[in-house]
């Protein structure tokens, strides 16, 4: 009987639109590390802009697993299925000396993958569902934070952005090459996708611009924001969830660097150098910082016994 040494990774959670993506890409740069994708809609090849999937350019030569891999008209990613691939990465990324690790925002997979006790049928975050304060990873956790109000403005001003950069095209063009299933399931219960469901139905060509099409154009982005604002909400609250489970979450607060973002989109600015000095100065550093620590620690084992049976963007925006 031998003892099992956990391996190490870093968790990098918040909600949406946060700098979960940008802020692991840079530590990956640092670290010499590779990223496991933990948010279901990004599982799926297409919707890019919709998801807001990383780009390539983005990623900056750091390998990204379980992003953008799945055939659109695949079905929805269970919690079971998204333990077993994702464990797979991460063994694989270990053996290459490397270090994991995991960024998204549901954290409903991100608890299945990390607990030590998993049942299929638990949904930790529901009334009745139970969260494992045991984990089967040493895991350094961190959680980017940003002042709600602020963050509600700075997505508003995104999702503006990406309507004039593809995203109508995007879900037009996915609507009618795509067969809709009976109920939402995998990549069509993305935000953006139902929301539009109905204007494109009613609107299906390129007909007359006129009150009442853009009235409907109007609800329809006007839905997709107050759902990704509620989606928000629900991601805070899982991840104070874990917090009094007894997960060791260590909270950085990126408020300033969002500020900045918003000033310089209204004054139309580009605003780059100083969103990334403000970036790194007051979430990079304190980031590094951490996982240089939790590295130095020594080695966690496990408590269970192995009887050897045992998948900012650059600058904010």
């Amino acid at each position: 009987m031998n003892m099992k040494s956990k391996d190490k990774i870093v968790v990098i959670m918040g909600a949406t639109g946060s700098g979960k993506s940008s802020l692991s890409v840079d530590l990956a740069l640092h670290f010499q590390a590779e990223i496991i994708n933990s948010d279901k809609m990004q599982f799926y090849d297409g919707l890019n802009i919709t998801t807001n999937q990383s780009t390539m350019a983005e990623r900056r030569g750091v390998p990204h697993h379980l992003l953008g891999e799945l055939n659109p008209e695949e079905g929805e990613v269970t919690a079971s299925e998204f333990r077993n691939v994702a464990a797979q990465a991460i063994s694989g990324i270990t053996h290459r000396k490397k270090l994991p690790i995991l960024a998204g925002g549901s954290n409903s997979y991100i608890h299945d993958l990390l607990a030590n006790s998993f049942d299929p049928e638990n949904y930790p975050f529901s009334p009745n569902g139970s969260i494992c304060s045991g984990l089967r990873y040493d895991c350094c956790f961190i959680w980017i934070d940003v002042a709600r109000s602020v963050l509600f403005e700075y997505l508003s001003l995104r999702l503006d952005k990406m309507m004039k950069t593809g995203m109508f095209e995007e879900i037009a063009e996915f609507h009618r090459a795509k067969k809709a299933p009976k109920e939402p399931m995998g990549i069509w219960k993305a935000i953006g996708v139902q929301e539009f469901d109905g204007y494109l139905k009613t609107y299906s060509g390129m007909g007359k611009w006129d009150l009442v099409r853009k009235k409907a154009y109007d609800k329809a982005v006007r839905a997709i924001k107050e759902n990704t604002f509620q989606l928000t909400r629900d991601q805070i609250k899982k991840i104070k969830k874990l917090r009094a489970a007894g997960w060791d979450i260590r909270k950085v607060d990126a408020t300033s660097t969002f500020k900045e973002a918003i000033r310089a989109a209204k004054e139309g600015k580009g605003g780059d150098e100083m969103q990334r000095k403000i970036w790194n100065k007051q979430v990079v550093e304190p980031c590094v910082e951490m996982v240089k620590r939790h590295l130095e620690q020594p080695i966690d084992y496990s408590s269970e016994i192995d009887f050897g049976s045992f998948f900012l963007k650059s600058v904010i925006y």
